[in-house]
């Protein structure tokens, strides 16, 4: 059938209806008239995948990437990339109505940067097709679907790592554990590239051998990984500088191991850290909550700006790092680190962190409700929400809007991973705000 497009959703499709059915259609953009097949019926809606733009819209680009709309990874390489941030913020906005029906005082602008090779870490799934086309393929997933791409390049990848698709596809034709190698987790740093193999089988001789050889010939580490984060370990070379990035702008170097999390995209962290510090304003004397603090990516700079910061995190392990990154930085007279399971959180855990002045709360997809619940009206009078799901920002934001008295001052996204539907985005709050 053919239909107009009347927007796009959260995940990046086209919405159209018929017949009083909402039709999602993949590839398609608003204002356009497209033909398109259904691969899935619902009662009250239908997925589809686009045959035929019969008008385009001016947002329509051509895709870098030849595997976009066969590959998972990307679902927006076909909208330029202003369309993208207008279609994140509208989501954000519309999240924080329809769910939590607030509005921000102010919107603030979008967060951007180079919309290509920005990817500095990623997960690549290792398939042996030898009895089908002769090969391994190394790449990521097919869209809806367990099968790997067989893939040349990626445009989101910095080249380097890009360029080593196809060398890694002949590596692993030749590992004899390939069968038993189902992964390879990528992890860059500052001129260090980690390749960390999941294997569920030892290492022959053999492979040893030729996984040093490919270090040496592509400047890479090898680490290996048997069970779960704490069986990842390095193989080769063992002599290797340490994965890390920095904060420039705060004077900060952050350690990190391989499967430690740190945000994908290092240009747009740095400016949403930045965004942040300027929206929290943390000054001498303050004392000042970083809830899931991680490795201190927030808690750092904060006390960089001469503040006091308690970091709280669930993972004994990431408290760990935070409290040896603030060591690494001199920071650790004005950082403390405590574990503790913070969707558990209750009136008499968060009190026992002590008075705080301001807050940062940057929590999983999940959100910090049971955060929030527990403040009892006794919170922070300034909380700065990073979110990596607007509609869990959106919920939290109404119980601290209806239900603790603060008023959301601002709100805006940065494009963390652009050519993806993924919506990263911040908001201030002020308790008692007028304006």
């Amino acid at each position: 059938m053919t239909v107009t497009i009347e927007s796009l959703d959260h995940e990046g499709r086209g919405i159209a209806h018929v017949e009083g059915k909402v039709i999602f259609i993949e590839g398609a953009l608003p204002g356009e008239k497209v033909t398109y097949s259904v691969f899935k019926k619902k009662r009250s809606y239908e997925m589809a995948t686009l045959l035929k733009v019969e008008r385009s819209s001016f947002m329509r680009v051509k895709p870098k990437c030849p595997h976009f709309g066969v590959c998972g990874g990307c679902s927006m390489q076909h909208l330029e990339e202003s369309g993208q941030m207008a279609v994140k913020q509208r989501v954000l906005e519309d999240d924080l109505w329809h769910i939590g029906k607030v509005k921000a005082r102010e919107i603030l602008p979008a967060i951007h940067g180079e919309a290509w090779g920005y990817r500095q870490r990623a997960r690549i799934s290792v398939r042996n097709m030898s009895i089908k086309k002769g090969k391994v393929l190394v790449g990521f997933h097919e869209k809806r679907s367990s099968f790997v791409v067989d893939m040349q390049r990626c445009e989101v990848l910095p080249p380097h790592i890009s360029a080593l698709i196809v060398p890694l596809s002949e590596l692993m034709q030749q590992i004899s554990i390939r069968d038993h190698l189902p992964q390879i987790e990528i992890a860059l740093g500052q001129d260090v590239n980690v390749l960390v193999l999941r294997i569920l089988e030892p290492l022959s001789p053999a492979d040893e051998i030729l996984l040093k050889n490919f270090a040496d010939r592509h400047g890479v580490q090898f680490w290996t990984q048997t069970k779960g984060p704490d069986t990842v370990h390095p193989f080769y070379p063992l002599d290797a500088p340490a994965l890390n990035y920095t904060l420039p702008e705060f004077g900060i170097t952050m350690p990190f191991k391989p499967t430690e999390f740190t945000q994908v995209n290092p240009t747009i962290n740095r400016l949403l850290v930045r965004r942040a510090i300027t929206l929290l304003d943390p000054q001498p004397g303050e004392r000042i909550a970083d809830l899931f603090c991680g490795l201190g990516n927030f808690a750092l700079p904060i006390a960089r700006r001469g503040a006091s910061v308690v970091g709280v995190e669930g993972s004994a392990a990431m408290v760990a790092r935070a409290v040896s990154n603030a060591e690494y930085n001199g920071l650790a007279e004005r950082t403390e680190f405590r574990q503790a399971d913070l969707f558990q959180a209750t009136p008499q855990s968060l009190s026992a962190l002590g008075h705080f002045d301001k807050m940062l709360i940057d929590p999983p997809r999940d959100g910090a409700a049971e955060v929030i619940k527990a403040m009892e009206g006794q919170g922070p009078q300034r909380i700065v929400y990073i979110s990596c799901n607007p509609a869990t920002l959106a919920r939290d934001a109404a119980l601290l809007v209806h239900g603790q008295g603060y008023t959301l001052k601002a709100a805006g996204v940065a494009n963390m991973f652009p050519h993806t539907a993924h919506v990263e985005s911040i908001a201030l709050f002020e308790k008692g705000y007028v304006e």
